[in-house]
């Protein structure tokens, strides 16, 4: 996290777990109002990439899931980079500014996936940048969403994962009451605080919470190379194109779609207890091995955590499932249908 950017949280009476913002003095008070009111959190949690040259969309396009040729000024998009076996190794949040592409991951795997990526440049005109020092990304949800950001002066994307480019940074419209906005460290200070005037400081966690009860999968170092792209619903949640062509993993893809044997799916569950990106997942049969595992995890404002969960379908459908610990799962209506 950049230094100045920090020590100005801090002032706001951020505390911080590993460069990340925790909470703001109350954590179980700042759930609940992530769940019921309008929360603004730091988020520190990602890094960026900055895909830039000649051939920057050329390069994108013959190596994520989705047709980047859709991102433009107006228009984001939800992605993934996938092994040769098709098996995810990030997912990103794609946006554009100019003519570069800006790549939205997980700080943790930012490095890693610069030079994977790098490795595929070759002699295309393209350069891939670590620019996460240099954006400040800030998450705001609820029903005073929109009210806050005409406050800022910031322009409203009409349609979800619309985005438009304001002077003092980009917003993107993630659905009806959530939206990002990426802006620059000189601007980030007085952005926070005309917004926190509308919206209560939360802590990153409540971000990740936010994203799990909006069916949304991220990807981890734990679960690198897991799942491939239609088990985490990548195909429901608009990160996947079928019709754009060739990129790594995709023959893989195309298969479990167009034949019909995708036997895993992700679910929305809870848990009284702790649970961690990860975390392997059991049926009723004791003999059994492992049906599923943990995508994401975050505490819930009435206690224990929520989770995402890729399982096997038919063991969801006919047995209880738990963890290791014998903590069961309780299934809950993602947000939007599943096949």
């Amino acid at each position: 996290m950049q230094s100045d950017w920090q020590a100005f949280l801090g002032a706001q009476t951020a505390s911080f777990t590993d460069g990340i913002v925790s909470d703001f003095g109350d954590a179980a008070a700042e759930r609940s109002a992530a769940a019921h009111d309008t929360v603004l959190c730091d988020l520190g949690q990602f890094g960026t990439l900055r895909v830039s040259g000649e051939d920057a969309q050329s390069f994108l396009q013959n190596l994520l899931s989705n047709d980047i040729r859709e991102v433009n000024a107006t228009q984001s998009q939800y992605t993934s980079f996938n092994s040769a076996k098709g098996r995810m190794l990030a997912t990103f949040m794609i946006y554009s500014q100019g003519s570069d592409y800006l790549l939205q991951l997980p700080a943790a795997l930012t490095e890693m996936m610069r030079k994977k990526l790098s490795m595929y440049v070759l002699r295309a005109k393209v350069k891939i940048t670590d620019i996460s020092n240099e954006l400040i990304i800030l998450g705001l949800s609820g029903t005073d969403a929109q009210r806050a950001l005409s406050l800022a002066g910031l322009t409203i994307p009409e349609h979800t994962m619309g985005t438009t480019q304001n002077p003092s940074g980009s917003v993107i419209r993630l659905d009806q009451t959530r939206f990002e906005i990426s802006t620059h460290p000189e601007q980030a200070a007085s952005l926070w605080q005309t917004i926190s005037q509308v919206a209560t400081p939360a802590g990153s966690p409540c971000w990740d919470w936010l994203n799990i009860r909006a069916g949304l999968p991220v990807i981890l170092p734990q679960t690198q190379e897991q799942f491939v792209a239609q088990m985490a619903n990548l195909d429901l949640t608009g990160g996947l194109n079928f019709k754009k062509g060739c990129y790594p993993g995709q023959e893989i893809v195309a298969r479990m779609h167009y034949l019909g044997k995708l036997k895993r799916r992700m679910y929305l569950a809870h848990l009284d207890s702790q649970a961690a990106p990860g975390d392997e997942l059991y049926s009723d049969d004791p003999a059994a091995q492992s049906c599923g595992m943990i995508v994401n995890a975050a505490p819930a404002p009435a206690g224990g955590y929520d989770v995402l969960a890729v399982i096997q379908t038919e063991i969801r459908d006919t047995q209880s499932i738990h963890l290791r610990s014998g903590a069961q799962l309780t299934f809950e209506a993602l947000p939007y249908p599943l096949p």
